[in-house]
């Protein structure tokens, strides 16, 4: 029924991510959004290849019970540690891969091929660019950290979730090239989102980062028109500008802006009709095609 109610809001296309409790998650999936259809037909085909990272206070879990049931890791820079471990040993992976299929024919005889491992080949498509990360983040010093992990192994963080202290490290996110999907207003529903503000949709977007408007809530996720319109009223920002942050710059964070996010010939024909303007509580889609 989401599907439907979707739809009716307005919305066409979706990255679907499932929870925030590891550091490194799975694989996410992009569809267009499809009523009636089964789900393998929702699937965008030519999609790049995302994976969930994330951060804070779902990862570490230290405060989630007792003795009994704690893991590994229970601090912030133990999460960072997860980050490394992974990566170099999915740098190990590939050498490994490397040396056998170099190796001269006599040799190889006597080599053992290296097995498949799936999670280690996600990991080394992020080193070979090839995979983009979406991460889960709300502390600015768990976003500098990361993206030094990412800066000393060479390659980009696509996208920070949430990010809600976007605005406190928003040049350090410029420079490393990092884009921002915000939420616009939510604060105050745990301790690490305690200095949340509704302008930071606004400086992230003058900062010059790509900036788009997520949802965490089906019911939210069909009212994007009125989350953006929030950038309006917090920050001052262009209204063709805050209809991007949930049109065109999503398009961009995915790397699908050559055919969604836009009304142009050759792009999809993704087309919403409002009974008023788009940005304004009162109107309401009459048509999404």
């Amino acid at each position: 029924i989401n599907l439907y109610r979707q739809l009716a809001g307005g919305v066409t296309t979706s990255q679907l991510l499932h929870g925030s409790a590891n550091p490194i998650g799975g694989q996410s999936a992009i569809v267009k959004l499809k009523w009636g259809f089964p789900a393998d037909s929702m699937l965008v085909q030519d999609a790049p290849g995302f994976i969930k990272f994330a951060l804070g206070e779902n990862v570490k879990q230290a405060n989630w019970g007792d003795l009994e049931t704690v893991r590994f890791p229970q601090s912030r820079m133990g999460v960072e540690q997860v980050y490394y471990d992974a990566f170099y040993r999915a740098q190990e992976y590939r050498e490994q891969q490397k040396e056998y299929k170099e190796a001269r024919r006599k040799d190889r005889e006597n080599m053992v091929e290296p097995r498949v491992d799936l999670e280690l080949e996600a990991l080394a498509e992020i080193l070979e660019h090839q995979r983009f990360i979406t991460c889960h983040s709300y502390v600015q010093s768990e976003i500098l950290m990361l993206m030094r992990v990412a800066d000393s192994m060479d390659f980009t963080l696509n996208t920070f979730t949430h990010i809600l202290e976007g605005y406190k490290v928003a040049d350090h996110m410029a420079e490393h090239g990092a884009g921002a999907s915000s939420f616009s207003d939510w604060w105050a529903y745990k301790y690490e989102v305690k200095d949340a503000i509704p302008y930071n949709a606004a400086i992230l977007h003058r900062m010059g980062i790509v900036t788009a408007i997520n949802s965490d809530d089906a019911e939210m996720a069909r009212r994007l028109n009125q989350e953006a319109a929030k950038a309006v009223k917090y920050g001052g920002i262009d209204e063709e500008e805050a209809l991007k942050m949930v049109t065109l710059n999503p398009a961009k964070l995915l790397h699908l802006d050559h055919r969604i996010g836009a009304i142009k010939p050759g792009m999809d024909a993704d087309i919403v009709i409002w009974n008023g303007h788009p940005l304004s509580n009162y109107s309401k889609p009459e048509h999404t095609i």
